[in-house]
């Protein structure tokens, strides 16, 4: 039913001429806003009792067109949504790398955050290539992958928290004949100020193209300077060269936990190709009985389970009498909740405020679609923020990180430092990167 329906019952059953019902659909439109549908009801009563309908009939006739008024549209949205909507799924299908590299480049939009849409795109097949100070562009891109049916997605200075346009831009432009060879390469080259290197540097972009961790680029970043030094800047007016700035040992400096890789991205980046934050938390939340989101999504109907992950979307329409909707996600995939009102009401601080949540529930299932019918929540954001401080081997090659000292032939003791020097911390502890944030999508 389209609201052009409601016009021909308008017409043709109270004697409405098309001026008004036109009205009377902009007013459906707006219903939620004005109340508009009800300034109509003794029109379209009282016309419908003189073309011969019964009162009774005629006032259940008003009150289904303004519950449609809640909802409804005209035919040609229909029509367009249903165009976007075939074109969207014909491209996820035969195209996932353009798919996910165009929904990227739109950010921020729509329903899902990158991470969901990075973590979609890798479940289909499609490589995801880190930001590489040398191969990010502005936008993510398309690279060859040996195989012409699929192509890697490159994510692009774009996702670099922090990052200004037109420093990137400078980037691109100043490497389009050579590759840099190094951070202070870069620096000189491009002519970006110190701070655009600083947030490169923190989304882990100079580890493709250099192998330099986060702490190493940082460690390397902090003897530039934006403006020139004087005794340099005459150093190299008198031999016509460029004279480096940075002469000193070779340093080798702690790696990162994995844990705290994981963190850095999320807090510079906005998600990780890494491993998911959850996955760390896996052994503790098995010794709880608690089940993968794929596990639960997979479970027979009516079963009783507890399942957790990170809250993502959370959804409470006005047509739902209170009904709450969440989206959670682990490693696995992610599990719909459907949150009854008296649920919520008994929860509402865990469910409006918890970054992770676990829940128990029973399975419900109908056809291809299954949801989790929420009893039970607890807040479990502490457990989470403890992943920067948890350790598993990395998928990504470790960092060195915050341990110094000086480069020599002997055996490599970055765990022991040797006698007689003090280990000190070179990492400038940031407030702001204690635990992952995921930012919630809330709709109502």
């Amino acid at each position: 039913l389209f609201q052009e329906q409601a016009m021909r019952v308008a017409i043709e059953c109270a004697g409405f001429t098309p001026g008004e019902a036109d009205m009377l659909r902009k007013s459906m439109a707006t219903f939620k806003h004005t109340g508009g549908v009800s300034k109509f009801r003794d029109k379209l009563i009282s016309g419908m009792v003189a073309k011969g309908y019964e009162q009774d009939f005629a006032e259940r006739t008003f009150r289904q067109l303004e519950g449609f008024g809640s909802y409804g549209f005209p035919e040609s949205h229909a029509a367009s949504f249903a165009l976007i909507a075939y074109a969207s799924a014909w491209l996820k299908c035969w195209h996932p790398d353009a798919f996910c590299a165009a929904l990227l480049n739109s950010q921020p939009m729509g329903f899902y955050a990158p991470a969901q849409i990075v973590r979609d795109a890798r479940d289909h097949g499609v490589e995801l290539r880190p930001i590489c100070a040398n191969a990010s562009r502005w936008d993510c891109t398309l690279e060859p992958t040996g195989n012409e049916a699929r192509f890697a997605v490159r994510l692009g200075l774009r996702m670099v928290k922090g990052l200004a346009n037109a420093h990137a831009a400078a980037i691109v432009a100043a490497r389009a004949d050579q590759p840099f060879a190094s951070v202070e390469d870069l620096w000189r080259r491009a002519g970006v100020p110190v701070a655009a290197l600083v947030h490169i540097a923190e989304a882990d972009g100079f580890r493709p193209p250099f192998g330099l961790a986060r702490c190493e680029a940082l460690w390397a970043i902090k003897g530039l300077r934006d403006e020139e030094l004087p005794l340099f800047a005459a150093a190299s007016a008198r031999e016509g060269l460029t004279v480096s700035e940075i002469s000193e040992p070779s340093i080798a400096l702690r790696p990162m936990a994995a844990g705290g890789e994981v963190v850095a991205d999320y807090s510079h980046t906005g998600l990780s190709l890494r491993r998911h934050p959850v996955a760390f938390l896996r052994e503790a939340l098995r010794k709880r009985r608690m089940v993968s989101c794929a596990e639960a999504m997979g479970a027979r109907d009516c079963r009783w389970l507890e399942t957790a992950g990170i809250v993502h979307v959370r959804q409470r329409p006005g047509s739902a009498k209170g009904v709450m909707f969440i989206t959670i996600e682990d490693e696995t995939g992610i599990t719909n909740l459907v949150v009854w009102q008296k649920v919520f009401e008994c929860y509402r601080r865990a469910i409006l405020s918890s970054s992770m949540i676990a829940v128990r529930g029973r399975v419900q299932r109908e056809g291809e679609v299954v949801h989790l019918v929420v009893h039970r929540i607890v807040d479990l954001s502490r457990d989470l923020a403890s992943v920067g401080q948890r350790d598993v081997a990395a998928l990504l090659p470790d960092g060195r990180g915050s341990e110094l000292h000086q480069e020599s032939p002997t055996p490599d003791l970055r765990g022991q430092p040797p006698k007689g020097l003090r280990a000190c911390s070179m990492a400038v502890p940031d407030p702001h990167v204690d635990a992952i944030r995921v930012k919630t999508r809330d709709f109502r």
